[in-house]
């Protein structure tokens, strides 16, 4: 009877082995199969940016056109055309006392005119006469 007994344990505890072996290569297989998932997830989400990144290009490229074909058809009102025709009073006594009148000015004469001024006041005329259009 010990002999069977034996022989059972010795059974069982190849059996138990077995069954390691088969439970570590099924767990193996589980942490391949749940890496492709994640790579195929990850993967499906790259696309899904790469889907939105193309989206968003074709949009701009198409503002871009429609922005080129508005610059390239002639409107009656010029985009870019000076909000103010006119210079402050002071601006044009000073110019006035250097024998700067009307009409278009001379980077040259004006420089000479406006070095007396400090930067700051030098850069705000200019920057009058620009948006007046008086300087070409």
């Amino acid at each position: 009877m010990e002999e069977k007994q034996v022989h059972i344990e010795e059974r069982l505890e190849a059996a138990a082995t077995q069954l390691e072996r088969t439970l570590h290569l099924l767990e193996e297989r589980q942490s391949l199969i749940t890496g492709e998932v994640e790579r195929i997830s990850a993967t499906v989400e790259q696309s899904r940016r790469e889907a939105e990144l193309a989206e968003k290009l074709a949009a701009a490229e198409r503002e871009l056109e429609q922005l080129k074909a508005s610059a390239a058809s002639p409107s009656p009102v010029a985009p870019l055309a000076p909000l103010r025709k006119t210079i402050p009073a002071a601006t044009s006594e000073m110019l006035a006392k250097h024998g700067i009148g009307d009409g278009p000015v001379d980077v040259r004469t004006l420089d000479a005119a406006l070095a007396g001024l400090s930067l700051e006041q030098r850069i705000a005329v200019k920057s009058q006469l620009l948006r007046a259009g008086a300087i070409a």
